[in-house]
């Protein structure tokens, strides 16, 4: 149910099946102390089984996803030894996402999203937090050293 509610709303999300993922299935003990499924997390807030209620308020503050886990890129490159680049660091890639759809891989660095400066992780979910679906936006980050700029849309 709580997939199809997600899917409904246009939210991207990651299906951990507990019952095949050892790792997954602690993971999920450590964060609520139970084994109950679904385990749905929004922003850090825990959400276990399919409480309606909790998960409309927890999305209504969500814009739309951008499927990509970030971080400080100067956090990193400063911690790599190479530098200290602004930015947000990109760790992983959602499959089918429109981070994906757009071309970005590990490892990249975006430095900006519609004209708009990205310094570090925070910025980056500010901007992306205006956009709304359907709207298209622009997108430059570094590889390697490399600049690039792309175009999507949400």
């Amino acid at each position: 149910m709580v997939k199809e509610f997600l899917s409904q709303k246009g939210i991207d999300f990651e299906e951990r099946d507990i019952s095949r993922d050892r790792f997954a299935a602690e993971e999920v003990v450590k964060k609520t102390g139970q084994m109950g499924v679904p385990v749905t997390v929004i922003d850090g807030q825990i959400i276990v089984g399919f409480d309606r209620v909790r998960l409309e308020q927890a999305v209504s503050k969500q814009g739309p996803s951008f499927g990509a886990i970030v971080a400080d890129a100067s956090k990193i490159t400063a911690r790599i030894g190479s530098g200290i680049t602004l930015g947000a660091y990109v760790g992983r890639v959602r499959p089918g996402s429109v981070a994906e759809r757009v071309g970005l891989i590990q490892g990249d660095i975006i430095t900006e999203v519609n004209m708009q400066p990205i310094s570090n992780a925070d910025d980056l979910e500010r901007v992306v937090g205006k956009l709304t679906k359907g709207s298209r936006f622009s997108v430059v980050f570094l590889r390697g050293n490399k600049q690039f700029t792309t175009e999507g849309f949400f």
